[in-house]
Protein backbone atom coordinates (compact mmCIF):
# COMPACT_ATOMS: atom_id res chain seq x y z
CA UNK A 1 0.00 0.00 0.00
CA UNK A 2 1.36 3.31 -0.33
CA UNK A 3 2.81 5.78 1.99
CA UNK A 4 0.90 8.01 4.39
CA UNK A 5 2.17 11.09 3.10
CA UNK A 6 0.89 14.14 2.72
CA UNK A 7 3.92 15.46 0.76
CA UNK A 8 3.15 17.03 -2.63
CA UNK A 9 7.43 17.53 -3.87
CA UNK A 10 8.68 15.30 -6.42
CA UNK A 11 10.82 13.61 -3.81
CA UNK A 12 9.78 10.16 -2.80
CA UNK A 13 7.71 10.33 0.43
CA UNK A 14 7.84 7.99 4.01
CA UNK A 15 6.67 4.64 3.98
CA UNK A 16 4.21 3.79 6.17
CA UNK A 17 4.69 0.50 7.65
CA UNK A 18 1.99 -2.64 7.66
CA UNK A 19 0.50 -2.38 3.50
CA UNK A 20 2.52 -3.88 0.45
CA UNK A 21 4.27 -0.88 -1.56
CA UNK A 22 2.80 0.05 -4.62
CA UNK A 23 5.23 -0.82 -7.61
CA UNK A 24 3.40 1.75 -10.31
CA UNK A 25 4.91 4.86 -11.31
CA UNK A 26 4.67 8.32 -11.55
CA UNK A 27 1.23 9.72 -13.91
CA UNK A 28 -1.39 11.66 -14.57
CA UNK A 29 -4.67 11.97 -14.36
CA UNK A 30 -6.26 11.68 -17.57
CA UNK A 31 -9.63 12.82 -15.86
CA UNK A 32 -8.51 16.04 -14.28
CA UNK A 33 -5.03 16.54 -16.31
CA UNK A 34 -3.54 17.01 -12.91
CA UNK A 35 0.13 15.42 -11.94
CA UNK A 36 0.46 13.24 -9.24
CA UNK A 37 2.07 14.70 -6.30
CA UNK A 38 4.17 11.45 -5.96
CA UNK A 39 4.91 8.18 -7.37
CA UNK A 40 3.06 6.51 -4.34
CA UNK A 41 -0.16 9.12 -4.40
CA UNK A 42 -0.87 8.05 -7.61
CA UNK A 43 0.00 4.54 -7.87
CA UNK A 44 -2.71 2.43 -10.05
CA UNK A 45 -2.16 -1.45 -10.80
CA UNK A 46 -0.60 -2.52 -13.95
CA UNK A 47 -2.47 -3.84 -16.75
CA UNK A 48 -5.08 -0.80 -17.01
CA UNK A 49 -6.22 -1.98 -20.14
CA UNK A 50 -8.32 -4.48 -17.54
CA UNK A 51 -8.54 -1.48 -15.13
CA UNK A 52 -12.12 -1.81 -15.36
CA UNK A 53 -12.17 -5.35 -14.21
CA UNK A 54 -10.54 -4.71 -11.10
CA UNK A 55 -12.24 -5.35 -7.54
CA UNK A 56 -11.73 -3.73 -4.74
CA UNK A 57 -9.42 -6.34 -2.65
CA UNK A 58 -10.85 -8.99 -0.29
CA UNK A 59 -8.91 -8.68 2.56
CA UNK A 60 -6.60 -5.53 4.77
CA UNK A 61 -3.02 -5.87 3.79
CA UNK A 62 -3.51 -6.07 -0.20
CA UNK A 63 -2.91 -3.24 -2.28
CA UNK A 64 -5.96 -1.50 -3.92
CA UNK A 65 -6.88 -0.82 -7.64
CA UNK A 66 -6.08 2.53 -8.35
CA UNK A 67 -8.85 3.20 -11.03
CA UNK A 68 -10.99 5.95 -10.16
CA UNK A 69 -10.63 9.14 -11.69
CA UNK A 70 -12.44 12.38 -11.17
CA UNK A 71 -15.54 11.82 -12.72
CA UNK A 72 -15.95 8.76 -10.69
CA UNK A 73 -15.81 10.52 -7.75
CA UNK A 74 -17.95 13.40 -8.71
CA UNK A 75 -20.40 10.92 -9.88
CA UNK A 76 -20.22 8.81 -6.21
CA UNK A 77 -20.65 11.67 -4.41
CA UNK A 78 -23.21 13.55 -6.19
CA UNK A 79 -25.54 10.22 -5.97
CA UNK A 80 -24.15 10.10 -1.75
CA UNK A 81 -25.48 13.64 -1.35
CA UNK A 82 -28.82 13.35 -3.02
CA UNK A 83 -30.90 11.42 -0.49
CA UNK A 84 -34.70 10.72 0.71
CA UNK A 85 -33.51 11.45 4.15
CA UNK A 86 -32.51 15.14 2.77
CA UNK A 87 -35.81 15.95 1.51
CA UNK A 88 -37.49 14.74 4.43
CA UNK A 89 -35.18 16.31 7.30
CA UNK A 90 -35.36 19.87 5.47
CA UNK A 91 -37.11 20.18 8.70
CA UNK A 92 -33.97 20.53 10.76
CA UNK A 93 -33.19 23.15 8.61
CA UNK A 94 -36.30 25.05 8.81
CA UNK A 95 -36.81 24.75 12.49
CA UNK A 96 -39.59 24.34 14.37
CA UNK A 97 -43.59 25.16 13.47
CA UNK A 98 -43.77 28.58 14.56
CA UNK A 99 -39.95 29.46 14.75
CA UNK A 100 -39.06 28.92 11.31
CA UNK A 101 -36.20 30.28 9.55
CA UNK A 102 -36.62 32.70 7.00
CA UNK A 103 -36.23 30.96 3.22
CA UNK A 104 -33.15 33.09 2.89
CA UNK A 105 -31.49 32.55 6.35
CA UNK A 106 -32.24 28.62 5.24
CA UNK A 107 -30.87 28.37 2.24
CA UNK A 108 -27.64 30.00 3.55
CA UNK A 109 -27.45 27.80 6.26
CA UNK A 110 -27.50 25.13 4.10
CA UNK A 111 -25.01 26.39 1.46
CA UNK A 112 -22.41 27.27 4.33
CA UNK A 113 -23.19 24.19 6.53
CA UNK A 114 -22.72 21.96 3.46
CA UNK A 115 -19.43 23.78 2.10
CA UNK A 116 -17.65 23.38 5.94
CA UNK A 117 -18.67 19.97 6.15
CA UNK A 118 -17.71 19.12 3.00
CA UNK A 119 -14.18 20.40 3.14
CA UNK A 120 -13.95 18.03 5.38
CA UNK A 121 -14.94 15.15 3.68
CA UNK A 122 -12.55 16.46 1.13
CA UNK A 123 -9.61 16.47 3.29
CA UNK A 124 -10.41 12.50 4.54
CA UNK A 125 -11.23 12.08 1.22
CA UNK A 126 -7.47 13.30 0.00
CA UNK A 127 -5.68 11.32 2.73
CA UNK A 128 -7.25 8.23 2.09
CA UNK A 129 -6.06 8.39 -1.83
CA UNK A 130 -2.33 9.18 -0.29
CA UNK A 131 -2.61 6.63 2.15
CA UNK A 132 -4.55 3.93 0.22
CA UNK A 133 -6.26 2.48 3.54
CA UNK A 134 -9.49 2.63 4.62
CA UNK A 135 -10.10 5.23 6.41
CA UNK A 136 -10.40 3.64 9.94
CA UNK A 137 -7.23 1.26 9.03
CA UNK A 138 -5.84 5.46 8.49
CA UNK A 139 -6.80 5.53 12.43
CA UNK A 140 -3.94 3.33 12.92
CA UNK A 141 -1.76 5.83 11.81
CA UNK A 142 -3.35 8.71 14.70
CA UNK A 143 -3.78 6.57 17.72
CA UNK A 144 -2.22 2.93 17.61
CA UNK A 145 -3.67 -0.14 16.62
CA UNK A 146 -5.61 -0.88 19.77
CA UNK A 147 -7.14 2.39 20.56
CA UNK A 148 -8.10 2.60 17.18
CA UNK A 149 -9.89 0.55 17.50
CA UNK A 150 -12.89 2.88 19.74
CA UNK A 151 -13.51 4.95 17.10
CA UNK A 152 -14.11 2.18 14.91
CA UNK A 153 -16.68 0.48 16.99
CA UNK A 154 -18.41 3.78 16.54
CA UNK A 155 -18.29 3.87 13.26
CA UNK A 156 -19.70 0.54 12.59
CA UNK A 157 -22.59 1.85 14.76
CA UNK A 158 -22.78 4.76 13.00
CA UNK A 159 -23.03 2.82 9.50
CA UNK A 160 -25.42 0.43 10.94
CA UNK A 161 -27.31 2.78 12.47
CA UNK A 162 -27.26 4.65 8.72
CA UNK A 163 -27.74 1.91 7.17
CA UNK A 164 -31.24 1.22 9.24
CA UNK A 165 -32.69 4.34 8.08
CA UNK A 166 -31.85 4.41 4.77
CA UNK A 167 -33.91 0.94 4.33
CA UNK A 168 -36.73 2.75 6.49
CA UNK A 169 -36.60 5.42 4.11
CA UNK A 170 -36.43 3.50 1.01
CA UNK A 171 -39.60 1.27 2.13
CA UNK A 172 -41.05 4.71 2.87
CA UNK A 173 -40.81 6.09 -0.42
CA UNK A 174 -41.92 3.07 -2.57
CA UNK A 175 -45.04 2.89 -0.26
CA UNK A 176 -45.89 6.58 -1.67
CA UNK A 177 -44.92 5.89 -5.03
CA UNK A 178 -47.49 2.54 -5.23
CA UNK A 179 -50.02 4.40 -3.49
CA UNK A 180 -49.93 1.90 -0.15
CA UNK A 181 -49.35 1.45 3.59
CA UNK A 182 -48.85 -1.94 2.88
CA UNK A 183 -45.89 -4.63 1.90
CA UNK A 184 -43.43 -2.37 3.76
CA UNK A 185 -41.77 -6.04 4.45
CA UNK A 186 -41.59 -6.77 1.12
CA UNK A 187 -39.57 -3.09 -0.23
CA UNK A 188 -37.23 -3.39 3.01
CA UNK A 189 -36.06 -6.94 1.44
CA UNK A 190 -35.52 -6.04 -1.54
CA UNK A 191 -33.81 -2.80 -0.53
CA UNK A 192 -31.47 -4.80 1.19
CA UNK A 193 -31.21 -7.50 -1.49
CA UNK A 194 -29.88 -4.88 -3.94
CA UNK A 195 -27.76 -2.71 -1.23
CA UNK A 196 -26.07 -6.39 -0.60
CA UNK A 197 -25.40 -7.15 -3.99
CA UNK A 198 -23.96 -4.02 -4.52
CA UNK A 199 -21.21 -4.36 -2.26
CA UNK A 200 -19.95 -7.77 -3.85
CA UNK A 201 -18.89 -5.37 -6.48
CA UNK A 202 -18.58 -1.91 -4.81
CA UNK A 203 -15.97 -0.59 -7.81
CA UNK A 204 -18.20 -1.95 -10.55
CA UNK A 205 -20.96 -0.10 -8.60
CA UNK A 206 -19.16 3.00 -8.68
CA UNK A 207 -18.53 2.76 -12.39
CA UNK A 208 -22.49 1.66 -12.37
CA UNK A 209 -23.59 5.14 -10.39
CA UNK A 210 -20.74 7.07 -12.86
CA UNK A 211 -22.08 5.67 -16.15
CA UNK A 212 -25.69 5.26 -15.69
CA UNK A 213 -27.35 6.38 -12.64
CA UNK A 214 -26.39 9.92 -12.11
CA UNK A 215 -27.24 11.18 -15.41
CA UNK A 216 -30.64 9.58 -14.37
CA UNK A 217 -30.98 11.45 -10.92
CA UNK A 218 -30.23 14.95 -12.70
CA UNK A 219 -32.76 14.58 -14.87
CA UNK A 220 -35.53 13.62 -11.85
CA UNK A 221 -33.74 16.70 -9.81
CA UNK A 222 -33.82 19.46 -12.78
CA UNK A 223 -37.28 18.12 -13.57
CA UNK A 224 -38.90 18.12 -9.38
CA UNK A 225 -36.60 21.77 -9.27
CA UNK A 226 -38.74 23.23 -12.43
CA UNK A 227 -41.75 21.81 -11.16
CA UNK A 228 -41.74 22.81 -7.34
CA UNK A 229 -40.31 26.48 -8.45
CA UNK A 230 -43.31 27.03 -10.44
CA UNK A 231 -45.53 26.51 -7.85
CA UNK A 232 -43.62 28.71 -5.67
CA UNK A 233 -43.14 28.51 -1.93
CA UNK A 234 -44.21 30.62 1.09
CA UNK A 235 -41.75 32.38 3.81
CA UNK A 236 -43.03 31.67 7.12
CA UNK A 237 -40.28 33.00 9.06
CA UNK A 238 -39.45 35.98 6.69
CA UNK A 239 -36.68 37.86 8.33
CA UNK A 240 -35.91 35.37 11.01
CA UNK A 241 -32.55 34.60 11.43
CA UNK A 242 -32.46 32.98 14.89
CA UNK A 243 -31.39 29.35 14.75
CA UNK A 244 -29.01 30.05 11.98
CA UNK A 245 -25.96 28.44 13.07
CA UNK A 246 -28.21 25.26 14.69
CA UNK A 247 -29.63 24.75 11.59
CA UNK A 248 -26.09 25.15 10.25
CA UNK A 249 -24.52 22.52 12.63
CA UNK A 250 -27.35 20.52 11.04
CA UNK A 251 -25.82 20.56 7.95
CA UNK A 252 -22.16 20.00 9.29
CA UNK A 253 -23.39 17.03 10.97
CA UNK A 254 -24.63 15.63 7.79
CA UNK A 255 -21.97 15.93 5.52
CA UNK A 256 -19.10 14.90 8.72
CA UNK A 257 -21.52 11.53 8.78
CA UNK A 258 -19.25 10.67 5.92
CA UNK A 259 -16.23 11.49 6.81
CA UNK A 260 -15.32 8.50 8.62
CA UNK A 261 -16.59 6.82 4.88
CA UNK A 262 -14.54 8.80 2.47
CA UNK A 263 -11.25 6.86 2.19
CA UNK A 264 -13.01 3.14 2.00
CA UNK A 265 -13.08 4.50 -2.11
CA UNK A 266 -10.49 7.20 -3.15
CA UNK A 267 -8.56 4.77 -1.41
CA UNK A 268 -8.42 3.59 -4.92
CA UNK A 269 -8.06 7.33 -6.59
CA UNK A 270 -5.69 7.64 -9.19
CA UNK A 271 -4.55 11.02 -7.40
CA UNK A 272 -5.30 12.72 -4.37
CA UNK A 273 -6.02 15.93 -6.36
CA UNK A 274 -9.20 14.15 -8.06
CA UNK A 275 -10.25 12.43 -5.19
CA UNK A 276 -10.25 15.76 -3.52
CA UNK A 277 -12.04 17.84 -5.66
CA UNK A 278 -14.41 15.10 -6.71
CA UNK A 279 -15.58 14.35 -3.65
CA UNK A 280 -15.94 17.87 -2.39
CA UNK A 281 -17.41 19.33 -5.89
CA UNK A 282 -19.62 16.16 -6.37
CA UNK A 283 -21.22 16.24 -1.90
CA UNK A 284 -21.51 19.77 -2.46
CA UNK A 285 -23.51 20.68 -5.21
CA UNK A 286 -25.54 17.37 -4.79
CA UNK A 287 -26.51 18.25 -1.02
CA UNK A 288 -27.24 21.67 -1.66
CA UNK A 289 -29.71 21.03 -4.00
CA UNK A 290 -31.49 18.29 -2.15
CA UNK A 291 -31.80 20.06 0.65
CA UNK A 292 -32.93 23.55 -1.16
CA UNK A 293 -35.45 21.01 -2.91
CA UNK A 294 -36.67 19.44 0.06
CA UNK A 295 -37.17 22.95 1.62
CA UNK A 296 -39.46 23.96 -1.43
CA UNK A 297 -40.97 20.59 -1.12
CA UNK A 298 -41.60 20.71 2.52
CA UNK A 299 -42.64 24.52 2.81
CA UNK A 300 -45.62 23.15 -0.36
CA UNK A 301 -46.92 20.28 2.41
CA UNK A 302 -47.32 23.10 4.85
CA UNK A 303 -44.13 22.14 6.92
CA UNK A 304 -45.39 18.52 7.37
CA UNK A 305 -42.47 16.08 7.12
CA UNK A 306 -44.66 13.36 7.01
CA UNK A 307 -46.18 14.78 3.82
CA UNK A 308 -42.95 15.86 2.02
CA UNK A 309 -43.56 13.41 -0.42
CA UNK A 310 -47.14 14.39 -1.29
CA UNK A 311 -45.25 17.79 -2.88
CA UNK A 312 -43.17 15.15 -5.08
CA UNK A 313 -46.27 13.02 -6.42
CA UNK A 314 -48.76 16.57 -7.03
CA UNK A 315 -46.66 17.05 -10.34
CA UNK A 316 -47.55 15.59 -13.53
CA UNK A 317 -45.37 12.18 -13.53
CA UNK A 318 -43.81 12.53 -10.37
CA UNK A 319 -44.34 8.95 -9.78
CA UNK A 320 -42.15 8.15 -12.17
CA UNK A 321 -38.93 10.64 -11.39
CA UNK A 322 -39.73 10.02 -7.55
CA UNK A 323 -39.28 6.22 -8.11
CA UNK A 324 -35.73 6.92 -10.33
CA UNK A 325 -34.72 8.76 -6.34
CA UNK A 326 -36.08 5.57 -4.24
CA UNK A 327 -34.34 3.58 -6.71
CA UNK A 328 -31.09 5.14 -6.37
CA UNK A 329 -31.24 5.41 -2.73
CA UNK A 330 -29.72 1.92 -2.49
CA UNK A 331 -26.39 3.63 -2.85
CA UNK A 332 -26.65 5.46 -0.07
CA UNK A 333 -27.33 1.60 1.65
CA UNK A 334 -24.60 0.49 -0.04
CA UNK A 335 -21.97 2.94 0.89
CA UNK A 336 -22.77 2.13 4.75
CA UNK A 337 -22.97 -1.20 4.43
CA UNK A 338 -19.35 -1.75 2.52
CA UNK A 339 -17.85 0.75 4.76
CA UNK A 340 -19.23 -1.13 7.82
CA UNK A 341 -17.06 -4.17 6.30
CA UNK A 342 -14.24 -2.25 5.62
CA UNK A 343 -14.69 -0.69 9.52
CA UNK A 344 -14.73 -4.41 10.63
CA UNK A 345 -11.47 -5.30 8.37
CA UNK A 346 -9.83 -2.86 10.68
CA UNK A 347 -10.37 -5.38 13.86
CA UNK A 348 -10.18 -8.63 11.25
CA UNK A 349 -8.47 -7.56 9.06
CA UNK A 350 -7.95 -11.10 7.07
CA UNK A 351 -11.96 -11.75 6.89
CA UNK A 352 -13.23 -11.70 3.37
CA UNK A 353 -14.77 -8.57 2.59
CA UNK A 354 -18.02 -10.13 1.17
CA UNK A 355 -18.72 -11.92 4.23
CA UNK A 356 -18.36 -8.80 6.17
CA UNK A 357 -20.61 -7.53 3.60
CA UNK A 358 -23.23 -10.54 3.52
CA UNK A 359 -23.76 -10.16 6.89
CA UNK A 360 -23.74 -6.42 7.51
CA UNK A 361 -26.80 -6.33 4.77
CA UNK A 362 -28.64 -9.15 6.69
CA UNK A 363 -28.03 -7.44 9.97
CA UNK A 364 -29.76 -4.08 8.92
CA UNK A 365 -32.22 -5.91 6.80
CA UNK A 366 -33.45 -7.65 10.09
CA UNK A 367 -33.29 -4.58 12.04
CA UNK A 368 -35.52 -2.59 9.92
CA UNK A 369 -38.13 -5.11 9.46
CA UNK A 370 -38.34 -4.58 13.15
CA UNK A 371 -38.13 -0.94 13.28
CA UNK A 372 -41.36 0.81 12.00
CA UNK A 373 -40.54 4.81 12.48
CA UNK A 374 -37.80 7.49 13.66
CA UNK A 375 -38.59 11.18 14.89
CA UNK A 376 -36.90 13.09 17.20
CA UNK A 377 -33.88 10.16 17.64
CA UNK A 378 -32.79 10.78 14.36
CA UNK A 379 -32.10 14.42 15.43
CA UNK A 380 -30.23 12.97 18.34
CA UNK A 381 -28.57 10.07 16.16
CA UNK A 382 -27.09 13.78 14.22
CA UNK A 383 -25.61 15.43 17.24
CA UNK A 384 -23.65 12.81 18.44
CA UNK A 385 -22.21 12.15 15.15
CA UNK A 386 -21.32 15.38 15.01
CA UNK A 387 -19.81 15.58 18.28
CA UNK A 388 -17.69 12.55 18.30
CA UNK A 389 -16.74 12.52 14.77
CA UNK A 390 -15.60 16.34 13.96
CA UNK A 391 -13.26 16.89 17.11
CA UNK A 392 -12.03 13.44 15.58
CA UNK A 393 -11.56 14.94 12.04
CA UNK A 394 -9.92 17.84 13.70
CA UNK A 395 -7.00 15.78 15.59
CA UNK A 396 -6.65 13.14 12.73
CA UNK A 397 -5.99 16.34 9.92
CA UNK A 398 -3.81 18.45 12.10
CA UNK A 399 -1.60 15.27 13.09
CA UNK A 400 -1.39 14.47 9.76
CA UNK A 401 -0.45 17.43 7.80
CA UNK A 402 1.35 19.22 10.79
CA UNK A 403 2.47 16.12 13.15
CA UNK A 404 3.66 12.72 13.13
CA UNK A 405 2.19 12.45 9.44
CA UNK A 406 4.85 14.12 7.75
CA UNK A 407 7.29 11.40 8.17
CA UNK A 408 4.59 8.63 7.37
CA UNK A 409 2.38 7.42 9.70
CA UNK A 410 2.31 3.75 10.87
CA UNK A 411 -0.71 1.92 9.79
CA UNK A 412 0.91 -1.92 10.91
CA UNK A 413 -1.00 -4.43 12.72
CA UNK A 414 1.52 -3.32 15.57
CA UNK A 415 1.37 0.08 15.71
CA UNK A 416 2.35 1.45 19.05
CA UNK A 417 -0.33 3.45 21.17
CA UNK A 418 -0.44 7.01 21.16
CA UNK A 419 -2.53 8.16 24.17
CA UNK A 420 -1.75 11.20 23.73
CA UNK A 421 -3.92 11.75 20.95
CA UNK A 422 -7.19 11.11 22.87
CA UNK A 423 -6.79 14.06 24.51
CA UNK A 424 -7.82 16.88 22.07
CA UNK A 425 -10.64 14.24 20.96
CA UNK A 426 -11.85 14.14 23.92
CA UNK A 427 -11.58 18.31 24.99
CA UNK A 428 -13.38 18.28 21.54
CA UNK A 429 -16.28 16.40 21.81
CA UNK A 430 -16.46 17.90 25.56
CA UNK A 431 -16.95 21.24 24.02
CA UNK A 432 -19.16 19.95 21.59
CA UNK A 433 -21.25 19.01 24.35
CA UNK A 434 -21.28 21.42 26.28
CA UNK A 435 -22.43 23.51 23.39
CA UNK A 436 -24.96 21.76 22.16
CA UNK A 437 -25.85 18.49 24.70
CA UNK A 438 -27.08 15.89 22.72
CA UNK A 439 -30.61 14.53 23.79
CA UNK A 440 -30.69 10.64 23.79
CA UNK A 441 -31.10 10.42 27.53
CA UNK A 442 -32.56 12.79 30.23
CA UNK A 443 -29.04 11.93 32.32
CA UNK A 444 -27.20 12.51 29.87
CA UNK A 445 -28.68 16.00 28.76
CA UNK A 446 -28.87 16.73 32.41
CA UNK A 447 -25.08 15.97 33.21
CA UNK A 448 -23.74 18.91 30.64
CA UNK A 449 -26.19 21.24 31.83
CA UNK A 450 -24.92 20.97 34.81
CA UNK A 451 -21.19 21.59 33.42
CA UNK A 452 -22.42 24.81 31.42
CA UNK A 453 -23.82 25.46 35.07
CA UNK A 454 -20.84 24.86 36.88
CA UNK A 455 -18.69 27.21 34.66
CA UNK A 456 -21.48 29.57 34.21
CA UNK A 457 -21.89 29.15 30.63
CA UNK A 458 -24.69 29.79 28.33
CA UNK A 459 -25.12 28.99 24.84
CA UNK A 460 -25.33 32.06 22.27
CA UNK A 461 -26.21 32.48 18.77
CA UNK A 462 -22.71 32.54 17.66
CA UNK A 463 -21.03 29.88 19.69
CA UNK A 464 -21.53 26.98 17.18
CA UNK A 465 -21.36 23.40 18.28
CA UNK A 466 -19.59 22.56 15.02
CA UNK A 467 -16.94 25.01 14.75
CA UNK A 468 -15.93 25.45 17.93
CA UNK A 469 -15.80 21.26 18.00
CA UNK A 470 -13.52 21.68 15.08
CA UNK A 471 -11.84 24.29 16.19
CA UNK A 472 -10.25 23.80 19.70
CA UNK A 473 -9.04 20.22 19.30
CA UNK A 474 -7.56 21.52 16.40
CA UNK A 475 -5.50 24.10 18.55
CA UNK A 476 -4.55 21.37 21.26
CA UNK A 477 -3.62 18.92 18.60
CA UNK A 478 -0.96 21.76 16.72
CA UNK A 479 0.12 22.48 20.25
CA UNK A 480 0.84 18.83 21.19
CA UNK A 481 2.60 18.45 17.67
CA UNK A 482 6.29 19.42 18.77
CA UNK A 483 5.95 16.09 21.46
CA UNK A 484 3.86 13.91 19.55
CA UNK A 485 7.07 14.48 16.71
CA UNK A 486 9.48 13.58 19.05
CA UNK A 487 7.51 10.68 20.67
CA UNK A 488 6.85 9.25 17.07
CA UNK A 489 10.58 9.61 16.48
CA UNK A 490 12.07 8.09 19.28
Amino acid sequence: MPPASPSSSGAPAPKSSGFPESSATDHCDAADGAPGSTAAATAVLDRPERADRVEAPFVLDTEPPRTLRFRDHFALWMNLGVSLIGFTTAATVLGAPGSELSLAAAITAIVAGTVVGTAMLGVAALIGARTGAPAMANLRGLFGTKLSYLPTVLNIVQCIGWGVYELLVIAMGAQTVAHTDGYRWLFVVLAGAVTTALTIWPLGAIAVLRRFVAAAVAVAMVYFTVQLGRDGVSDPGAGNWHGFLKATDAMIAVSISFVPLAADYTRHSRTARSAFWGSFSGYTVAQVWCYVLGLFALLQADGDATRIFDSFLGVWAGWLFLLVLVLRETDQSFANVYSTAMSVHNLLPRVDRRVLTGGTGLLITVLALQITEFTDSYYAFLGLIGSVFVPMFAVLAVDYFLGAGRRGWNLADDAPSRWLMLLPWALGFAVYQVIAPTAIAGWWTDFWTSVQETLHFTPQEWTSASLFGFLVPALATWALTPLTRRTAAA
